[in-house]
């Protein structure tokens, strides 16, 4: 099968071979699981259910385990996001500062639909983050992997609105 084709499960003959590849890398497949689910992540941008099942038959580990992994996480996603992911960390040291009014403000500025995306699938939130790691700088939220700290709710959207007027369509960033 040519790289990039489709396999019969569904990701390409290369992201398949890199998920064997990483089997070797790692003393015990279940270390490979999260580089695994990035692989697939970086194909599709999230993890459909049958994703599970594929990465848990190339690693020889049970779906159960696999899927633990990609629950857990809040880096993985179980629906298609949109171009850009924003993160809004709902930790104690946010939440005290205002990360519920900062998530509250970009949902209502976005119009977001049941699956936290724009209607033009520019933007999609993830709004249960637990902690992003940025205590001092709160409230903060990410997109696309990069953060922005001490927020407000209108800078928040200034954020969106900032990456909206650099981003061309169909551009994913990250």
């Amino acid at each position: 099968m040519a790289e990039g084709t489709t396999s019969v499960v569904g990701l390409s003959a290369a992201t398949l071979a890199r998920i064997r590849a990483l089997e070797g890398q790692y003393p015990s497949s279940r270390s490979a699981v999260l580089p695994a689910l990035w692989a697939v992540q970086d194909e599709l941008g999230y993890l459909p259910p049958w994703t599970i099942e594929v990465v848990a038959s190339e690693l020889r580990l049970l779906p159960g385990d696999v899927e633990a992994v990609a629950t857990f996480y809040s880096m993985y996603f179980n629906h298609k996001p949109g171009r850009h992911v924003v993160q809004v960390c709902r930790n104690v040291s946010c939440g005290l500062r205002g990360s519920d009014e900062v998530l509250g403000h970009l949902q209502d500025a976005l119009q977001l639909d049941q699956e936290g995306n724009t209607p033009e699938g520019d933007f999609s939130i993830e709004g249960t983050v637990e902690c992003l790691g940025a205590c001092g700088g709160a409230p903060m939220m990410q997109v696309d992997r990069y953060s922005y700290e001490n927020l407000s709710p209108q800078s928040a959207v200034e954020v969106i609105q900032a990456i909206r007027n650099q981003s061309p369509k169909g551009d994913r960033q990250g």
